[in-house]
């Protein structure tokens, strides 16, 4: 943070940019944000040292929504690479990188990671499929499911060029295996 930046966040919270004319004074929040953080517990990362260490996958997908000319020029790639193939290995970056974007995720040795795309230009749109597995004492949902948001963050980057009406939808955990809680599967219509 930059001292201009540092001097507005004081004014912000003060009302005034220099806060020695409120030596001693307590800082006093609206009381729906007194309430709140009176009553929240502290932040934390709980201990899971004590777990078992389980095999664990989750499987994740996500659909980006654009016009059929869009789909078919990110199919055809551009000038800078192709756009698909940028768009899987970004979603095995997002994978590895969950801990880091999420505060409350335990950093996990990855066993294993797949993004999937399923491109359908007739219907103006690409599906996205992740499968993260690990054998770790925390599941890997969470792994999954930024797979598939980053791998459909990097598509949106491109397709925008294309179509600026681009929409990301239906995130959502398809199925996990393993620990605690056991399996589960997303019923499906």
């Amino acid at each position: 943070m930059n001292e201009a930046d540092a001097g507005q966040l004081t004014e912000d919270i003060w009302g005034q940019s220099d806060p020695s004319e409120n030596a001693g004074a307590a800082l006093i929040l609206p009381e729906p944000v007194d309430e709140v953080l009176a009553d929240a517990a502290p932040a934390r990362i709980i201990e899971v040292g004590r777990k078992d260490v389980p095999r664990r996958e989750a499987t994740a997908e996500c659909t980006i929504h654009m016009s059929t000319e869009a789909v078919s020029a990110l199919m055809a790639g551009t000038t800078k690479g192709d756009p698909l193939e940028a768009a899987k290995v970004a979603g095995l970056m997002g994978a590895k990188r969950t801990s880091d974007l999420l505060p409350f995720c335990h950093p996990i040795a990855l066993t294993g990671a797949s993004v999937r795309l399923e491109p359908d230009p007739k219907g103006g749109e690409i599906r996205i499929q992740t499968t993260v597995k690990a054998s770790d004492r925390t599941g890997v949902e969470m792994e999954a499911l930024t797979a598939a948001a980053v791998a459909a963050l990097s598509l949106y980057d491109t397709a925008k060029a294309f179509d600026r009406g681009a929409e990301i939808g239906g995130l959502r955990l398809v199925a996990k295996s393993g620990g605690k809680s056991g399996d589960w599967r997303r019923n499906t219509r």
